[in-house]
C-alpha cells in the first residue's frame, strides 16, 4: 500500500481531535478498559497502540508497522504515518499529541475527517496504554520536524520538545513504553500471540508490512508479515494443513453502498466450517448482519447452480441447507464500515442492517458470475455440498437418539451415568472421567449433590476427520451429549438446555490420557464450541506425587514441587525416611485422595478452557488432528525440545 498525499484528504491537524474527558479511572478499573491485568490485558496494550497505526494504514498514509520486544518486556511500535499532531488544540489549549495520550477518548477516530474508517472500538486507545504503563516515551516526524514528549503512568513528565528537523518526507509515530508492575499480574510478553495478530493485521491490510522482533535473551528472532494477496493469503494460511479441492482461492474486493467488501474463500475435503469475520480490523467473533448476508447469498447462490445441474433433474425436490453449502468451506469475510454498531456483551457482533443488503447483494452477482465461468469449481462445490446433505439425513436419525424430551426429564440418559440430585446446572457440575476404574473411584469420592460422574470407555472419535453422522454415529459421543443435554449442530443446540455449566475433563496423568483430553477438547472445540465460549468446560489437575512421612501426607503436582516437599519432610540431611508414591492413572488413587486432590471444590485446582485466538486454535487443532502428516511432524519437531517428560 502506497503512501498517499492528496491534500484535502490529509487535513489531520489537533483540531480533528474531539475530547471526551476523564483518564483517572483507567488505573482504578483498568479490567474496564483492557479486559484484565492478566496476560490478555498486557497484550491488549499493544494491540491498541499498533490499531492507531493502522488506521492510518486504513486512511492511505502508512505502509510499514514494526513491534520490538525489548529484553525487560517494554515494547516499541514505529510506524510510517502521518505522525500524531503536535499543534495545540483550538479549545484545549494542550498539543495534539499530549490530548491524545492523557485524556480518554480524546482522537482523530471521533472525527471523520480525520479518520474515515477506524478499527479502534471504543476509542479508548493510546490514553489507556499510556495510564497503565510506567513509563511511555512518544517520538513524532511531521512537518520535516522531529517532537518528543515523556509520560509516568498517565502524567506528563516534560513538555512537548522539538528535538531538531527532519526530511518533509519522513514522518511517522515512535511509541514505546513499560507495562505497570503496579497494574499487571503479568509482564512476560508471548511472542506467538503477538505473531499470530500482527499477522492477522497483515493478511486484513494487504500490502502493509507488519516486523515482529524479540530480543529478549535466548528468544531471539524476528519476522516480517506482508501479504500482498491480502485474504487470500489468509485462506491459504487457514487451509495450510488441509487438502483443498479446489486450487483458485475465489477472491472479491469492493465497494458498496460505501461499504469496503473483501472476501476470500476455497473448500477443502475436511467435514468443518472455517469461518472468519472482520470489521474494521476487528474480528467479529459473534458474527452480526455482515456475516448473515454472505451466509444467506452463499446458500442461495448454490442452490441457484445446483438447480441447472444433472442432480437437480434426478431429483426435483433437493434443496441444500447452509451446513451443507458449508462443509469443508474455510472463508474470510472483511468489511470496513464507517459508523459501525456493535451488539452483544462482548461487543463483537456488528448490528448495522444495511451492511447485511451489501454484502448480500454482492456476494449473491459476484459468485454467481464467478460459478457460471468456472464450471469445474461449481461442480466441486456441488458434489461436496450433495455428499453433507445426504450425511445430514443419516445424522437427522442419529441425532434422534441424543435428544432428551425436555430439559427436565431424566429418563433417557445414559445408565453409567452418576448423575448428581441437584436440578439447577449452575451449581451442578460433570465429570468426564477416563476408564470404569476412575469412574468407580469418582463415583464413591465425588459429592453426590452436586458432581455427577460420566466414566467413557477407550478413546472417542476422532471428529476432525469425521463427518457429523459418523460423529452423532459413535456411542461414547452419543453418550456425551446426551449427558450434558443441550443438542448439538447450529440448529439444535441450546446452552440454555445444558444440564450442567461445569464440565470437567479428568484424565490419567500419561499420554494416553492427555490423547483422550485431547480429542475431548476438539470434540468441544468442533462441535459444541459454545460450551467453551461460555466458560463450561474445565480441566481437572490431578497430582502426579503423594509425598508422606508416617502420618504427615501432602501431593505434588510437579517434579519441583515433590522436591520441595521431600526436602521439607526429609530435614535438613535428607535422610529421614520419606515414602514418595507416583500416580500414573487415576484410579490408582482411592476415593478419599480423589476428592481431596481433584474433586473438593475448596482444595481442588482446575483449568477454564477459553479461546484467546480462534485462528490460533484452529491451526492447532487442524496440525494436531488432521489428516495431513507433515505439518504435524513439523509441529512435533519444532516443539521437541520443549517437552522434559515424554510419558507422565
Amino acid at each position: 500500500m502506497a503512501k498517499t498525499n492528496d491534500a484535502a484528504e490529509s487535513h489531520y491537524d489537533a483540531s480533528g481531535i474531539q475530547v471526551l474527558k476523564g483518564l483517572e479511572a483507567v488505573r482504578k478499573r483498568p479490567g474496564m478498559y483492557i479486559g484484565s491485568t492478566s496476560s490478555r490485558g498486557l497484550h491488549h496494550l499493544v494491540y491498541e497502540v499498533v490499531d492507531n497505526s493502522i488506521d492510518e494504514a486504513l486512511a492511505g498514509y502508512c505502509d510499514s508497522v514494526s513491534v520490538t520486544i525489548h529484553a525487560d518486556n517494554s515494547i516499541t511500535v514505529v510506524d510510517n504515518g502521518r505522525g500524531i499532531p503536535v499543534d495545540m488544540h483550538p479549545t484545549e489549549k494542550l498539543p495534539g499529541v499530549e490530548l491524545a495520550l492523557t485524556v480518554l477518548h480524546a482522537g482523530g477516530k471521533f472525527d471523520k475527517n480525520s479518520y474515515k474508517v477506524s478499527g479502534g472500538l471504543h476509542g479508548v486507545g493510546v490514553s489507556v496504554v499510556n495510564a497503565l504503563s510506567e513509563n511511555l516515551k512518544v517520538w513524532i516526524k511531521r512537518d520535516g520536524k522531529e517532537h518528543y514528549m515523556d509520560f509516568v503512568r498517565g502524567d506528563t513528565t516534560t513538555q512537548l520538545t522539538m528535538l531538531g528537523k527532519v526530511k518533509e518526507k519522513d514522518t511517522g509515530t515512535k511509541v514505546w513504553f513499560k507495562p505497570d508492575h503496579e497494574i499487571f499480574t503479568e509482564l512476560n510478553y508471548d511472542y506467538p500471540t503477538l505473531a499470530s495478530r500482527l499477522r492477522e493485521l497483515s493478511f486484513l491490510n494487504k500490502g502493509v508490512r507488519i516486523s515482529l522482533k524479540d530480543e529478549r535473551e535466548g528468544e531471539e528472532k524476528e519476522e516480517t508479515f506482508h501479504a500482498k494477496g491480502g485474504l487470500r493469503e489468509f485462506v491459504q494460511f487457514l487451509n495450510a494443513s488441509r487438502k483443498v479441492l479446489h486450487n483458485e482461492i475465489l477472491y472479491a474486493d469492493a465497494e458498496r453502498d460505501g461499504i469496503g467488501i473483501e472476501i476470500a474463500l476455497q473448500y477443502n475435503d475436511g467435514y468443518n466450517e472455517t469461518m472468519f469475520s472482520f470489521v474494521n480490523n476487528i474480528n467479529t467473533h459473534e458474527g452480526g448482519t455482515h456475516l448473515t448476508g454472505f451466509k444467506s447469498a452463499l446458500t442461495s447462490v448454490i442452490n441457484k447452480h445446483l438447480d441447472k445441474s444433472s442432480a437437480a433433474k434426478k431429483d426435483k425436490e433437493l434443496r441444500l441447507s447452509g451446513d451443507d453449502v458449508r462443509e469443508g468451506l474455510t472463508a474470510v469475510l472483511s468489511v470496513k464500515v464507517k459508523e459501525p454498531q456493535f451488539e452483544g456483551p462482548t461487543k463483537t457482533k456488528l448490528g448495522n442492517s444495511e451492511v447485511e443488503s451489501a454484502v448480500k447483494t454482492f456476494v449473491n452477482e459476484w459468485l454467481a458470475e464467478y460459478l457460471e465461468e468456472h464450471p469445474r469449481v461449481g461442480n466441486i462445490v456441488i458434489e461436496k455440498a450433495l455428499a453433507a446433505a445426504r450425511a445430514r439425513e443419516a445424522a437427522r436419525k442419529a441425532r434422534d437418539l441424543t435428544r432428551k424430551k425436555s430439559a427436565l426429564d431424566v429418563g433417557n440418559l445414559p445408565g453409567k451415568l452418576a448423575d448428581c440430585s441437584l436440578s439447577d446446572p449452575a451449581l451442578c457440575e460433570l465429570y468426564l472421567v477416563e476408564g470404569d476404574s476412575a469412574g468407580g473411584s469418582a463415583k464413591q469420592g465425588r459429592d453426590r449433590m452436586f458432581q455427577a460422574i460420566l466414566p467413557l470407555r477407550g478413546k472417542i472419535l476422532n471428529v476432525e476427520r469425521a463427518r457429523i453422522d459418523k460423529i452423532l454415529s459413535n456411542e461414547e459421543i452419543r453418550t456425551i451429549i446426551t449427558a450434558i443435554g443441550s443438542g448439538i449442530g447450529e440448529e439444535d443446540f441450546s446452552i440454555e438446555q445444558a444440564r450442567y455449566h461445569k464440565i470437567i475433563i479428568m484424565t490419567d496423568a500419561d499420554v494416553d490420557g492427555a490423547h483422550i483430553r485431547t480429542l475431548l477438547l476438539t470434540f468441544f472445540f468442533r462441535q459444541m464450541p459454545q460450551l467453551i465460549e461460555s466458560g463450561f468446560i474445565y480441566i481437572a489437575q490431578p497430582p502426579l506425587y503423594r509425598v508422606a512421612r508416617g502420618k504427615e501426607e501432602y501431593y505434588a503436582f510437579d517434579e519441583a514441587q515433590r522436591e520441595e516437599i521431600s526436602g521439607r519432610l526429609g530435614g535438613a540431611d535428607g535422610k529421614t525416611n520419606v515414602n514418595i508414591q507416583r500416580y500414573k492413572g487415576l484410579g490408582e488413587m482411592n476415593p478419599e485422595q480423589l476428592w481431596k486432590t481433584t474433586m473438593d471444590p475448596a482444595t481442588r485446582t482446575i483449568l477454564k478452557v477459553n479461546v484467546e485466538d480462534a485462528t490460533l486454535a484452529h491451526q492447532l487443532f487442524e496440525t494436531l488432528m488432521g489428516d495431513e502428516v507433515e505439518p504435524r511432524r513439523a509441529f512435533i519437531e519444532a516443539n521437541a525440545k520443549f517437552v522434559s517428560n515424554l510419558d507422565i
